[in-house]
């Protein structure tokens, strides 16, 4: 596709494979690894560095480094400076929703857009793609909203019971 043709703003890539059905910027996905990786972190260990967590997570670094602000400004992240320095999760890894490391990256699910352009489109007035649209946002805001950081973590008696 020629670069005038592709639509503008983030690349879109997908919660479940390359193929998937949730599309998520590629800023989100990157955060959302951070945050998993971070959550694996045991109380004793110490804070991890960027480059630590760019390797661990595949994510270039100073891309990173540009995600790990926003999840500090969005209070989801502390930073530590000097000897033993990095991020470290602000709150433990059970009150931290998927939702919210989305909200950070400007990607939280939200109802009521139109997935064709018309602004707001319900059962009503729907428009053309409103039946499957509804569908995947509400599965959507339903999985980030009940999803934690404490779900995805590997470690015993910090993931969250259903």
């Amino acid at each position: 596709m020629p670069k005038s043709a592709r639509p503008s703003g983030k690349r879109r890539v997908s919660v479940v494979g390359r193929e998937g059905i949730a599309p998520l910027s590629q800023t989100a996905e990157y955060a959302l690894r951070a945050m998993t990786r971070l959550a694996q972190q045991r109380g004793d260990e110490t804070a991890l560095r960027a480059t630590d967590l760019a390797r661990d997570t595949h994510v270039p670094v100073h891309y990173l480094s540009k995600v790990l602000r926003r999840l500090v400004a969005a209070g989801l992240l502390t930073s530590q400076k000097g000897h033993g320095g990095g991020f470290v999760l602000a709150r433990p890894a059970a009150q931290i929703r998927f939702a919210d490391v989305l909200g950070a990256m400007g990607e939280a699910p939200v109802g009521g857009r139109c997935a064709f352009g018309w602004g707001n489109c319900d059962a009503k007035k729907p428009c053309p793609l409103h039946p499957a649209w509804s569908v995947l946002n509400d599965a959507l805001q339903s999985w980030a909203g009940r999803t934690t950081l404490a779900d995805v973590s590997p470690i015993p008696g910090e993931r969250k019971r259903r």
